[in-house]
């Protein structure tokens, strides 16, 4: 596989080798010993997660404040621009973005490490987003950052529809505003 640092050296674009011919593709979707090579370091997955949302729902920014949760996401099908901020404020990209395309076509997965909002914006007629965790889903914990933040400044592609949000995902604060662990 193919690991390319993002903006964010710490979030990581992976990009699987596939295997394809007239029959359709193989690929690895993930590799535990490749994984830990690729980050550095051992990481432990608890927790595997499916989602399928149509064109427009716009997902996030998440964060949990206790039991923060790295993320190893990737698209089955159609196509979603995937956002990780950090909120880490030690770090030297405290409040900046990155965001990238990932899809069915491309196979690209990102690596969203603990200590970053993560969110996407659907922007094919239906999307199955898949992601490994690093900790387990804690309600309780669970944070919002506005998707529309503007001290974020997040470039969102145009889908042609209004972003459809979740209650939860409307009553998102501003990072500044933000319980930061």
């Amino acid at each position: 596989m193919k690991v390319t640092p993002t903006a964010i050296p710490d979030v990581l674009l992976i990009e699987p080798k596939v295997f394809g011919d007239a029959r359709g593709f193989f690929f690895e979707s993930f590799n535990q010993k490749a994984f830990d090579e690729a980050v550095g370091r051992h990481i432990d997955f608890v927790q595997d997660n499916h989602s399928r949302s149509v064109k427009g729902v716009l997902r996030g920014l998440h964060y949990q404040v206790r039991q923060p949760q790295g993320k190893l996401v990737r698209v089955a099908q159609g196509a979603v621009f995937d956002v990780a901020v950090d909120i880490r404020k030690s770090s030297s990209t405290f409040g900046k973005w990155v965001g990238v395309e990932l899809s069915e076509d491309n196979h690209r997965q990102l690596w969203v490490p603990p200590g970053f909002a993560h969110g996407f914006l659907v922007l094919s007629e239906t999307a199955e987003f898949l992601y490994k965790t690093t900790d387990y889903y804690a309600p309780a914990h669970e944070r919002c950052i506005a998707w529309n933040d503007p001290g974020l400044a997040i470039a969102w592609p145009d889908t042609g529809v209004s972003p459809q949000l979740s209650l939860k995902d409307l009553a998102g604060t501003r990072l500044e505003n933000a319980e930061i662990p």
